[in-house]
């Protein structure tokens, strides 16, 4: 026997309780028994996939994130030789280890700076092919010069200078590779003619 509830689309199957062996008395009905609608598996189903999907999507991007190689900030070269250049204030005590210290400094600078090869050249080589090269100003070509003349007196003639003319050295490199560094353009930025200090 099927009845039907107060509650819409709910179909409520009634048992009739079992008579006693042996009598034909009516019992009284049994509680209702409540029948499945059909309906409930495909909010399973459509839950299932859902989850499915998002454990696919978080697969695919930590594989991604994985697979891409760790972003590692590009320093300047012009930072690059400030360090060096700070480095070989360390080593003040010895002119000839100061010097070269300082002259590499430089040269790497203009080597990462304008493609320069300057490291694996003698200073008569590097000078002559700067006089063609356009990347700096008549002005820092002498003071280049003189400032790898001076470096090659201590390193190779057995020069000692002072400190203080070794420090003098060093203001020189540091003036050159702050007067030829590569800033990106910035719009929000001052440029250096505003008077801003270099870094």
């Amino acid at each position: 026997m099927v009845k039907t509830t107060n509650n819409p689309g709910r179909i409520v199957a009634v048992q009739p309780a079992a008579a006693a062996p042996g009598s034909n008395d009516i019992r009284d009905i049994k509680q209702p028994v409540e029948i499945p609608s059909g309906w409930g598996w495909l909010g399973w189903t459509f839950g299932a996939l859902a989850l499915a999907a998002i454990l696919a999507l978080l697969w695919r991007w930590w594989r991604r994130k994985r697979a891409l190689p760790p972003v590692v900030p590009v320093v300047p070269p012009h930072v690059r030789a400030r360090q060096r250049l700070q480095e070989a204030l360390g080593l003040l005590s010895d002119p000839r280890r100061f010097c070269i210290a300082v002259s590499d400094a430089l040269r790497v600078y203009l080597e990462e700076r304008f493609q320069l090869r300057a490291p694996e050249r003698t200073t008569e080589e590097f000078l002559q092919d700067l006089q063609s090269a356009r990347e700096l100003d008549a002005a820092q070509k002498q003071s280049l010069a003189d400032f790898l003349a001076q470096c090659d007196l201590v390193k190779f003639a057995r020069f000692e200078p002072n400190e203080a003319a070794l420090l003098e050295l060093h203001e020189c490199a540091l003036r050159l590779v702050d007067e030829t560094r590569f800033e990106p353009l910035d719009a929000g930025a001052p440029s250096p003619a505003a008077g801003v200090p270099p870094s």
